[in-house]
């Protein structure tokens, strides 16, 4: 049996996009306030990820190294959270509310690094605070989060 070569690629890049796909299967949301309404309805705790998507290389770091992990998605369902992203980019441009919403965020929680991680319950109370890259894995991030929500 004769296989082409562009029916090959196209069978090897859809098999990866399905397992880029499933990487990425809990949404992170932009919105404080729906984030924390449907942390409300699902009394769940909200993870924040402070962060410079497009430039600062410890946060595109524990994006592919933790965050886009199965194992951290596989976590996030059992722990039903709420994902929310804080984004700094520099090269994309981001609507104006959420720019304005992020530099709120910013402030209100005292960030002046990225990445930076906060737990919060769903009144949006502090349980834990993480800046900078963690070294260990998607094992060591979740150590961390699990050790927050005691």
């Amino acid at each position: 049996m004769k296989t082409s070569i562009p029916r090959l690629l196209i069978a090897v890049l859809l098999t990866l996009g399905a397992v880029r796909a499933h990487a990425q299967d809990a949404p992170w949301i932009s919105d404080y306030n729906k984030a924390l309404a449907q942390a409300k309805a699902n009394n769940s705790d909200i993870l924040m990820d402070f962060t410079g998507s497009d430039w600062c290389p410890w946060c595109i770091r524990m994006d592919k190294e933790v965050l886009s992990t199965k194992q951290f998605q596989d976590y996030v369902t059992k722990k039903n959270l709420v994902l929310m992203l804080v984004d700094f980019p520099q090269t994309k441009q981001l609507p104006q509310d959420v720019q304005d919403q992020n530099n709120k965020l910013q402030k209100q929680f005292n960030v002046d690094g990225y990445p930076t991680f906060i737990l919060t319950d769903a009144s949006g109370k502090i349980l834990g605070q993480q800046v900078g890259y963690l070294e260990g894995g998607p094992a060591a991030f979740i150590a961390l989060l699990d050790g927050f929500q005691k």
